[in-house]
């Protein structure tokens, strides 16, 4: 019995250590999104940050290419900012381009897939109990529940990147835990509760990060992602 528990344990150790080497894989590769941003040969004030150039090469993954138009329409910036983010893009070998346009270099491609390893998956709700906007969008944050303290920092990121706010919850036995508490946040929203298992998929300390605004879906969405990249980086400090 005593092999048995001893070998339990030598599992959960390597386990342990295995999530420790991957969130620091994660901290390093988000990390080099804001070498992205800083690299400037100006002191100009830039109009973008980390989640437009994550937000952009997500939208490269997803399409196979990206424009400067598309990159107007989602990220909600200027030509000018448009056209300084891409040329950030290119000098940091993050896209290339080809007959087929612009599209990601294979630094790129593996930034990006690293990423949404850790946040893979991603949705919008309707407004309910635990929401504070008309517009709500969620992303999944893999096994990051350490990293969160009571989900003020994630709201107050996602305050500054434009929505009103965010809720964030944490994953556990099956339900959706308020942080620091055991209070089932979802015990009187079955549906959206079955909505954000089905389209999550997700496992224990895995944290949802909801990102709320009143005026616009893709400011809570700009604004969930930035929360969730704010989680990867400083999970480093808890």
């Amino acid at each position: 019995m005593s092999r048995i528990s001893n070998r339990v344990d030598r599992i959960h150790l390597h386990t342990t250590k295995l999530y420790s080497v991957l969130k620091l894989l994660m901290h390093t590769y988000v990390k080099l999104l804001e070498k992205v941003v800083d690299t400037s040969t100006t002191s100009r004030q830039l109009s973008f940050n980390i989640v437009h150039i994550f937000k952009a090469l997500q939208l490269a993954k997803i399409n196979g290419h990206i424009s400067r138009d598309l990159l107007r329409k989602e990220l909600s910036l200027g030509d000018g900012s448009v056209k300084t983010l891409i040329k950030h893009l290119k000098m940091t070998n993050m896209i290339k381009t080809s007959n087929a346009g612009t599209i990601l270099s294979d630094k790129g491609e593996k930034v990006i897939s690293q990423i949404l390893s850790c946040i893979p998956n991603e949705t919008d709700i309707q407004k309910s109990s635990i929401t504070i906007g008309k517009f709500n969008y969620v992303v999944l944050v893999k096994n990051m529940a350490d990293a969160i303290k009571t989900g003020i920092e994630q709201r107050d990121i996602a305050i500054k990147a434009g929505a009103i706010g965010a809720t964030t919850l944490i994953f556990k036995n099956g339900i959706f835990l308020i942080p620091t508490t055991n209070f089932n946040a979802l015990s009187e929203e079955p549906q959206i509760q079955k909505k954000l298992i089905e389209s999550l998929h997700p496992e224990n300390n895995d944290v949802i990060i909801i990102g709320s605004d009143h005026k616009s879906k893709k400011i809570a969405e700009i604004a969930t992602k930035y929360a969730a990249l704010f989680t990867m980086i400083n999970h480093i400090k808890h």
